[in-house]
């Protein structure tokens, strides 16, 4: 068929075809559309993430939303681009922005024992690591010395230093211990030789804190080794108490106490805690004398190791006396053996021949009554010298030739006993050996019972001792007391330069160490380092001079770690001269180091010391 020639004919014809043409490309894409739109949908659904949002734009499938992180948003392409073609993706996803990283938490370890030190930890970057390593070697004695130090490069916290000068101070005090550090807390957990250097090291480490450090101390000492074992109970018309109590557990300690509340104890019952009890039923042992003790109305019972013995009081019923006993001896295990004394009254009107020694606070020492013949006397007198001091006894002593026997020995023991005492009253009677008095030693009653108990055995013996705390010592971190103790080695020494240098070497070096050791008991003292000159030479440079040297003495202490916080120095070039500098000797006592103490304290006067160098 020929098509018409006429070109207005098929205008309409090839307008259909493009419509139609057109129609079915639109149809196409939009299936194509919605096709990819449900196949990625579904995929990332069956992987759950829902955050993904689809959008598609003829054959580009557009992904956009927020991903938690990166792999989150890798994720999402991934599913997509194994639902349809990758190369039709196009990534519009945003990332959830990451938070800043934060400073790692710096923490140290600090062990040691008798087979070396360990340094375990992270610490910041800077000058720590060499003077954790400084102090550790110096402080070893010799032994291994275990790195395992990691550093970040970050920096330390405000209160890093501080709280590691203080650990490592203590690292120097202590022989066994484990340290741990952060820079807002130190914990320090260590074993003392002895209850002594255990209340030392708290008090002096407890000084030390820094200000702005939390410090957990913790130090326990061994118990010590008690011998004798002791114990010594009382009841008379005082009331019930201890001379002497010890025990080998809490638990037995807390027996003890509670059968002495039952026999009328108002007073806390204080036992030491030691090793060295002769029988592991100690604490059944001794509960059965008190027992025994409230039993008889009175008397008192007193244990020395494994000797026992039971003292009722005067006037006490024969048979009563004899069941309370029989009870006793029954119930004390086989190992321990018992003396009983049943006393009898004292008849009215007979004095009994006594020794008495009475020590004043002043520690004169008067010794009266009655010695059993001439050595006796001289023996006594000699020991009392011997005790008290030569010039500090005077004797007035009888002889009595009709004493008990043992006389002689309880007033040897009793004189021992004395010698503990600041001042007090000793008096020996035939059948008593009764002590009154104040003591400044701690424990004081216990260890005169148990020196009683050892040396007298069975003897009876009445004790009142009162403990007073010693006077404290004078205050040596005061401001004042520490200049004055740095003058004190100022006075006797000197810090030198070489000619021409600002450099501390040598004996200068060891003065420096003196002081720091009083530096540090005194903290909060606030000191300026005062360098100063003679006249020669211009003053721009004297002042330099001075004030280098000055700067110089304030490093020094600053490197063996000494809190100067307090601390300033200063140049003051040839002011304030203290000698003539017209001759050498004047010259050379004008260039010094000086320590002035600053605050509300007048500079009435300075500590110094000298130096010994060349002219300025």
């Amino acid at each position: 068929m020929r098509l018409p020639r006429n070109p207005v004919v098929l205008l309409p014809v090839i307008a259909a075809a493009g419509g139609l043409a057109f129609l079915t490309a639109t149809l196409i894409v939009n299936r194509i559309e919605r096709g990819a739109h449900t196949v990625v949908s579904a995929a990332l659904s069956a992987e759950d993430i829902g955050w993904a949002e689809v959008a598609v734009d003829g054959l580009q499938v557009h992904l956009s939303g927020t991903a938690p992180d990166e792999a989150a948003r890798f994720r999402a392409l991934t599913v997509a681009g194994g639902a349809v073609d990758a190369t039709r993706l196009r990534d519009k996803m945003d990332v959830t922005p990451g938070q800043p990283l934060a400073n790692p938490e710096f923490s140290l370890e600090l062990l040691r024992n008798t087979r070396g030190i360990s340094m375990i930890g992270l610490i910041p970057d800077g000058p720590y690591r060499d003077s954790i390593t400084q102090t550790a070697e110096a402080s070893s004695g010799g032994q291994p010395v275990g790195d395992m130090l990691e550093v970040a490069y970050h920096d330390a916290p405000a209160s890093w230093p501080l709280a590691l000068n203080f650990a490592l101070e203590a690292l120097e005090m202590l022989d066994s211990a484990k340290i741990s550090v952060t820079a807002e807390k130190v914990t320090i957990t260590a074993l003392a030789n002895s209850a002594g250097d255990r209340t030392r090291l708290q008090t002096s480490l407890a000084r030390k804190v820094p200000e702005g450090v939390i410090a957990e101390i913790e130090i326990s000492a061994p118990r010590p080794v008690i011998t004798p074992f002791t114990l010594r109970f009382v009841k008379d018309t005082e009331g019930a108490r201890f001379d002497s109590c010890t025990a080998d557990s809490e638990t037995t300690a807390q027996a003890i106490a509670d059968a002495a509340r039952e026999a009328g104890l108002e007073a806390p019952a204080r036992c030491t805690l030691g090793l060295g009890a002769p029988s592991s039923e100690w604490g059944k042992a001794v509960t059965s004398g008190i027992a025994a003790v409230e039993q008889l109305g009175g008397g008192s019972v007193t244990f020395t190791d494994v000797d026992v013995s039971l003292i009722a009081p005067a006037g006490v019923d024969a048979k009563l006396f004899e069941t309370v006993t029989g009870d006793f001896q029954a119930a004390l295990p086989g190992i321990f053996s018992l003396q009983s004394t049943r006393p009898d009254p004292t008849p009215e009107g007979a004095g009994p021949a006594q020794f008495l020694a009475t020590r004043s606070p002043e520690g004169q020492v008067q010794l009266r009554g009655r010695m059993p013949d001439e050595a006796s006397r001289t023996a006594t007198l000699s020991y009392a010298r011997a005790q008290f001091g030569p010039d500090q006894v005077q004797s007035g002593l009888n002889l009595d030739p009709e004493l008990t026997e043992g006389w002689s020995l309880r007033v040897l023991v009793g004189l021992e006993a004395l010698s503990l005492m600041k001042n007090g009253v000793l008096t020996v009677q035939p059948d008593l050996l009764r002590l009154r008095g104040v003591t400044n030693v701690e424990n004081g009653q216990a260890r005169i019972s148990g020196i009683l108990g050892e040396k007298l055995g069975s003897g009876p013996f009445d004790l009142n001792v009162t403990y007073e705390a010693p006077p404290a010592p004078e205050d040596d971190r005061s401001p004042e007391r520490c200049v004055a103790r740095i003058n004190d080695i100022l006075a006797q020494t000197k810090i030198t330069f070489s000619t021409g240098s600002v450099d501390l070497k040598g004996p200068s070096l060891q003065v420096v160490d003196r002081i720091a050791d009083i530096v540090r008991t005194c903290p909060n003292t606030k000191m300026e380092i005062a360098g100063y000159t003679d006249d020669r030479g211009r003053d721009e440079l004297n002042q330099q001079i001075s004030q280098q040297r000055a700067d110089a003495v304030l490093a020094a202490l600053i490197a063996r770690r000494v809190l100067t916080a307090g601390i300033t120095a200063r140049g003051y070039g040839e002011e304030n001269p203290i000698a003539d500098n017209d001759t050498e000797e004047g010259r050379e006592a004008n260039r010094r180091i000086e320590f002035h103490l600053l605050g509300d304290t007048e500079n009435t006067g300075s500590s110094q010391t000298e130096t010994t160098d060349e002219p300025n």
